[in-house]
């Protein structure tokens, strides 16, 4: 009985993901996103964002533009993200203090282009989601990609970008 149970979990868990799928409505082919993503199951992870931030307007935005975006828009999305954190690791890597003018400038970009592709994302949210990028050990693992510790030196500058934006 035990294992009908498991079983019968399984299969309402595997529907619950087609039906997140089918909600998130990325419009990009499974090639697609295994090229754009890599093992990164974007539709694993949506009910819980979902659920976690569902009800802001930031949500609703991010949703609303994500799901308009062509195979060229992740592309140009993804090139213009990259050099940011190459810049940010960069900038840590040479002992540049978290809080400096530099990083806070590099931070402030990386918070331009989450306005430009996702949601308005004020200081204090930014400061948030650099907390996030270090508690949740998903989002550590996608950051210190980059660089080890990346994670921690985000929260940081971001945390002090939103400190001198507060100014």
């Amino acid at each position: 009985m035990t294992e009908r149970i498991d079983r019968l979990r399984a299969m309402a868990h595997a529907l619950e993901l087609l039906m997140e799928a089918d909600t998130v409505g990325l419009g990009l082919t499974p090639q697609e996103r295994l090229e754009l993503f890599g093992d990164f199951d974007v539709d694993a992870h949506a009910g819980e964002a979902e659920h976690r931030w569902g009800h802001t307007d930031a949500w609703t935005r991010s949703r609303h533009r994500v799901n308009h975006y062509t195979r060229q828009d992740w592309d140009r999305l993804n090139a213009e993200a990259e050099p940011i954190y190459r810049e940010l690791a960069q900038a840590m890597a040479e002992g540049v203090p978290a809080d400096s003018t530099t990083a806070m400038d590099l931070a402030e970009r990386h918070r331009d282009h989450i306005n430009r592709w996702f949601y308005d994302c004020t200081p204090q949210i930014h400061r948030g989601l650099g907390q996030l990028y270090v508690d949740d050990a998903r989002f550590t693992a996608t950051v210190d990609a980059h660089r080890e510790g990346l994670s921690a030196y985000l929260r940081d500058a971001f945390a002090a970008n939103a400190d001198r934006r507060r100014d």
